[in-house]
Parts: structure tokens; C-alpha cells; sequence
């Protein structure tokens, strides 16, 4: 079968040809005007940030001679007692360090705990009370909008000084950002279930139970596996005010110029950090992916 493309008359393609015109240069001016807008508004906060680039070119080398003066003197000839040299107090780094990741995981455990309960109260699709929805998500907002430091300065004068202060600064900041995160996946489940278990007399609890959490809770351990790998560098800081840690120990060893045990223990972070962003993202990609084929 033989289709026949009819040609259209000259002054119809004239006028066709003249109207895509137009639409791809108003669409080039458009692009060009959304670029300029963006150099602009770049520049303008660079100079009020007081970014510098000739500055910064000028010292560069400062922070390229303090990187060299970390590096620890190895020599292949006696590698094993150099590597030794420059780990002198692995034990109580390593004591240290498993601090830390107690920190950032007991915060993540209290502060999903926290989340999970008031997401739902967040969220438009199972709350019809806009003022309990409006007080859960301005709640959420405050946790989560103070950084961790400055929970853990104000725990710090209030309890002093030790890891239940890093708890409880990472527990809170914890709370409003995965209740955020949370209420956004609760707020795109399929209602049928919730529709069902409403026509049948069920409270908010039960409904919740049986058709909300078997939706979500895949995403819900994802996001809080993402959230353990983000605290442990929070927990990192924490030491720096005084919440413990092996940040604690890390800033004494950068006010106290030990520039070996510097870089041992940054080094130290990141490989620990590393691992356990490659042992969750493989958990996380197992669940998102056991429910994909649910």
C-alpha cells in the first residue's frame, strides 16, 4: 500500500516555516536571557560573598605546603615501620572512632523514631487538619533548619561536654530531615488501600499500620540508611565542640600541629566513611530494589 504525501501550498509552508522560525529564535533568546540571568546573579554572589579568585590563586600554595607538611615520611626500604610510626595510637583512634559511628547511629535510630511519628502527621493526604499539619511541618522545619553544631554549642552549656550531647544534636536534626523526606514518600502512595480501610470503620492507627507503612517502608529504611551515612561525617564534627569522638581528637592534633597524626586520622575517616557508603548504598539498592519487584 503506497501513502501519498500531499505537498502543501506555498504561501501555507511559507507561513509554517516562517511560525517555527520564530518559535526556535524565541526560544534561543529565551535560553540566552536565562544564562546571562544566572552569570549575573553569579557574580553578584560572588562579590557579596567577598569571593576572591586572585586571592585565592595568591595563597593556594599555603594550602598545597600544609597538605605536604601532613604527609608522613615513608621510604619502601622500611615501609612497615613507618606505617606503624604514623598509626602510633591506632587503638585509641580506633576507640574513638567507634564512638563516633555510635554517635551518629544512636542519633539516626531516635531521630527516624521521631520522623516516622510525625510524618504522618505531616502529610496532606492523611491529615485534614490544616493546623496540625501546619504545627508538624513548621516543627520539622526548626529541627531541621539549626545545624547540628549549633544543637550540639547549646547542649554542650546546658549538659556538658560528652557524646550524649552529639546524640542528641544529630537525633534532632535527624528528626526534621527525614520527617521531610518521609512525609513527601507518604504523600505519593496509592490511597486505594487507605480509601478501603476507612470505609470499614478503621481509626488513623490501623490505617496507618496496614496500608500506609507496608508502602513506604522500603523507602523509609533507603532514606535512613543515606541518613546514618551523612551523620557519621556530622558525628565527625561534633568533636570539634566538645561532643566527643575521634573529631575531638582531630582537632587537638590540628591546634597542636602533629601534622603526622593529622593526616592519620583524616585518612582514618575517610576509608571508614567509604565503607560504610558502599555497605549502604548496596542495602539501599537491595530494598528499593526487592520492591520493585513486589
Amino acid at each position: 500500500m503506497t501513502v501519498r504525501i500531499e505537498k502543501l501550498p506555498p504561501e501555507r509552508e511559507r507561513t509554517l516555516l516562517a511560525a517555527y522560525s520564530g518559535a526556535v529564535a524565541s526560544t534561543r533568546w529565551r535560553n540566552l536571557a536565562v544564562v546571562v540571568a544566572i552569570a549575573a546573579l553569579y557574580l553578584l554572589a560572588g562579590w557579596m560573598a567577598e569571593v576572591r579568585p586572585l586571592t585565592f590563586l595568591d595563597n593556594i600554595q599555603n594550602f598545597t605546603a600544609y597538605i605536604a607538611q601532613i604527609l608522613p615520611p615513608l621510604t619502601l626500604d622500611n615501609l612497615p615501620a613507618d606505617v606503624a610510626a604514623w598509626y602510633w595510637g591506632l587503638p585509641k583512634w580506633l576507640a574513638l572512632l567507634a564512638e563516633t559511628l555510635l554517635m551518629a547511629y544512636l542519633g539516626t535510630l531516635f531521630g527516624g523514631i521521631a520522623a516516622f511519628g510525625l510524618c504522618f502527621l505531616a502529610s496532606a493526604n492523611l491529615v485534614r487538619s490544616q493546623a496540625l499539619r501546619f504545627c508538624a511541618r513548621r516543627f520539622l522545619e526548626v529541627c531541621r533548619t539549626v545545624p547540628e553544631v549549633v544543637f550540639a554549642l547549646i547542649f554542650v552549656i546546658a549538659f556538658g561536654l560528652g557524646p550524649m550531647v552529639g546524640v542528641l544534636a544529630l537525633a534532632i536534626h535527624t528528626a526534621g530531615a527525614l520527617g521531610k523526606l518521609f512525609s513527601e514518600v507518604v504523600e505519593n502512595i496509592d490511597m486505594k488501600p487507605v480509601e478501603g480501610l476507612a470505609g470499614t470503620g478503621a481509626g488513623f492507627v490501623e490505617t496507618v499500620r496496614f496500608a500506609v507503612v507496608p508502602q513506604v517502608l522500603s523507602n523509609f529504611a533507603s532514606y535512613a540508611l543515606l541518613r546514618f551515612e551523612i551523620n557519621v561525617r556530622g558525628a565527625g564534627v561534633m568533636g570539634f565542640v566538645g561532643a566527643g569522638g575521634i573529631g575531638q581528637e582531630f582537632l587537638v592534633a590540628i591546634r597542636n600541629f602533629y601534622y603526622s597524626d593529622v593526616s592519620a586520622i583524616l585518612l582514618l575517616v575517610i576509608l571508614t566513611v567509604v565503607a560504610i557508603d558502599l555497605a549502604t548504598e548496596r542495602l539501599r539498592h537491595h530494598l528499593l530494589g526487592r520492591e520493585a519487584h513486589a
